[in-house]
This record gives C-alpha cells, sequence and structure tokens, in this order.
C-alpha cells in the first residue's frame, strides 16, 4: 500500500515546524514550558546585554542587599496559556 503524498508531507512539516519554533525561541530570548495544563513562555536573560552580561542582574548594596533584576529581560511580559484545569488535590476542600 502507497502512501499519499499528502501524509508524508504533512510528516515532514511537523518537525520542520518545530524546529523553526525553537530557533525563534531562542534568537527572542524565551524560555518555553510545556504540559497538560499549561502553555508558559517566559523571557531570559541575554548573554550579549552589555548591563547585567547574562548574569538577570546585579546586587544592590545597602543594608538589606537585593538583587536588581535587568531590564532585558524583567520588563518583557510572561505569556501563560491554560489548556486543561489542574485537578484538585483530594485531601484540601474544593473552595
Amino acid at each position: 500500500m502507497r502512501t499519499p503524498p499528502r501524509s508524508l508531507m504533512a510528516a515532514a512539516a511537523v518537525p520542520l515546524a518545530l524546529a523553526a519554533a525553537v530557533t525563534v525561541l531562542k534568537a527572542g530570548h524565551w524560555q518555553l514550558y510545556a504540559d497538560r495544563h499549561r502553555i508558559h513562555l517566559a523571557p531570559y536573560p541575554r548573554r550579549s546585554c552589555p548591563d547585567c552580561r547574562g548574569a538577570g542582574g546585579w546586587w544592590a548594596d545597602g543594608l538589606f542587599p537585593e538583587m536588581e533584576a535587568c531590564g532585558c529581560w524583567s520588563e518583557r511580559h510572561e505569556l501563560r496559556i491554560r489548556l486543561l484545569p489542574v485537578p484538585a488535590r483530594p485531601d484540601e476542600p474544593p473552595f
């Protein structure tokens, strides 16, 4: 039995689309997390940033030192797409 050319083209298109998506995410400095409940895109620091040099921030001096986040990633919004609801744990009340 011969496989129709359309199904072969579709089978070849999936890895190509996946490779293109990975390239775009790396070029835009995005980190992808996906499972059956959510898709989460989060920015991460650029290695070529002149301010933080890829560290993501720096420590501020003072009595209570805190890390200040660099604008190369902290000013970009995260994207969360909810797919399926997370099931409730049996030992917790539903509300």
